[in-house]
């Protein structure tokens, strides 16, 4: 079979080429299950190795990639996430090596037991097979995604934004040398090479060849992708997340943890968007950490306790509690307790990431129990919820489902279990 990533979709007809695509996917992801963990690991060290010497290419494709965006009008938090420099994509070169350290999940029997009958009965953890990702602005994705699938035997097609197609081809390239270094077929790792946004709807019908869908990026994107989806979606769809201020919070780890998960980067869906505070905690806290805010040119909304300690801030609306900003715009509330705080993020919360500043043990394992968030923090900035920072090398997304995977998505994330039988010429009587 040709290579689809040879083919030039402008000169063919696009259905056919997203169709031959995903079919070269499902006959590589046959050989990528069956592929060693030697191969897969060898892989992966040559992709690093790749991205770290074509280093200057993927920045020239970056600044054309920028400049394109920003002439289109794009707006600042995509441009945060597109944009790349050496220490990313040495980043994105060392959460490759890092998937490569860990274990693999392919082959591992669990539960193996006897059954009265004289069998055994167990599960063995398996590849979902073809793996479509479609996201925006980030062509770090392109690298963390191919790298996870690939260890956890999948074959994966990627479907970029246009916003970052320079970038994303060259970091693909990386991955295809890669490949042919441990002798793996190129189409386990194929990034479309077309910007039709038709190729999404196209990818979506593909349910005879791709398994699951994986879609990153802002809302639109990620409705549109579970409405029209023919195969399981892994997704989430807002990053509200919270950070609340218990009464027994330490004063200094409040403001560190407040100011680091609003400030520390603004376009990403572990970022903190409404902040909580008791009474207590915002008569202690709030007058530095709103300077800090403001330091960092951080507009504040909130209720009206917060502005009779602040005047100046803007009023919140209702919209405000449901906001996802991915900006420097922060929902302050005074709740009157914990109760208060869970009821809060219970409401206006999409079950992402949450946190709790406490001393108080009984109020932190309540907030633990009680946040039905596919990530729940104590004593620790909201921006720590991502799969680097988790051990798991990198993340294919986070999802807020509660099936197959939840909270970041890493290599047994994109798995799934079948069940086993050994016997010894048993029969069922």
């Amino acid at each position: 079979m040709n290579d689809p990533t040879e083919f030039v979709p402008a000169n063919r007809d696009l259905t056919a080429y997203v169709v031959e695509v995903a079919r070269a996917a499902r006959a590589a992801s046959h050989a990528m299950a069956q592929a060693t963990t030697a191969a897969k690991n060898r892989a992966l060290a040559a992709t690093a190795a790749a991205l770290r010497a074509a280093e200057s290419e993927i920045l020239s494709a970056n600044r054309q990639d920028l400049a394109a965006a920003r002439q289109n009008g794009v707006e600042p938090a995509l441009l945060d996430r597109l944009e790349l420099d050496a220490a990313r994509i040495a980043t994105m070169a060392e959460g490759v090596l890092e998937v490569a350290e860990l274990s693999d999940p392919v082959g591992a029997v669990t539960d193996l037991a006897y059954r009265p009958s004289g069998i055994q009965v167990g599960r063995m953890r398996v590849p979902l097979g073809v793996v479509g990702i479609i996201y925006e602005a980030r062509p770090n994705v392109t690298a963390d995604a191919a790298a996870l699938c690939l260890k956890s035997g999948n074959a994966a097609i990627l479907r970029g934004g246009s916003e970052a197609q320079g970038s994303n081809q060259i970091i693909a390239r990386c991955v295809r040398a890669g490949l042919a270094d441990a002798g793996l077929p190129s189409a386990a790792v194929q990034v479309l090479t077309t910007t039709d946004r038709a190729a999404v709807g196209i990818m979506l019908a593909q349910s005879e060849t791709i398994d699951v869908i994986v879609p990153r990026g802002g809302k639109g994107l990620i409705e549109r992708v579970s409405r029209e989806a023919r195969m399981p979606v892994i997704k989430h769809l807002d990053g509200v997340c919270h950070v609340f201020l218990d009464d027994d919070a330490d004063a200094d780890k409040g403001f560190r943890i407040a100011l680091n998960a609003k400030t520390q980067r603004y376009g990403t869906c572990n970022t903190m968007e409404t902040l909580l505070a008791t009474p207590a905690s915002a008569a202690g806290i709030f007058p530095r950490l709103f300077d800090a805010y403001r330091a960092h040119g951080v507009e504040l909304r909130g209720c009206a306790h917060t502005r009779r300690l602040a005047p100046d801030v803007a009023v919140a609306s209702e919209d405000d509690w449901y906001a996802e900003y991915l900006g420097p715009v922060l929902a302050v509330r005074v709740v009157d307790n914990l109760d208060e705080a869970i009821a809060h993020i219970r409401r206006y919360g999409s079950q992402h990431t949450d946190a709790i500043v406490t001393e108080n043990y009984a109020h932190a394992r309540r907030f633990l129990a009680e946040v039905d968030s596919s990530s729940v923090m104590v004593n620790a900035s909201t921006r720590f919820a991502d799969g680097f920072e988790y051990g798991l090398g990198a993340e294919i997304g986070i999802s807020t489902d509660k099936f197959h995977a939840r909270g970041p998505v890493g290599l047994e994330g994109l798995t799934s279990q079948k069940w086993i039988v050994l016997g010894d010429g048993h029969i069922r009587e």
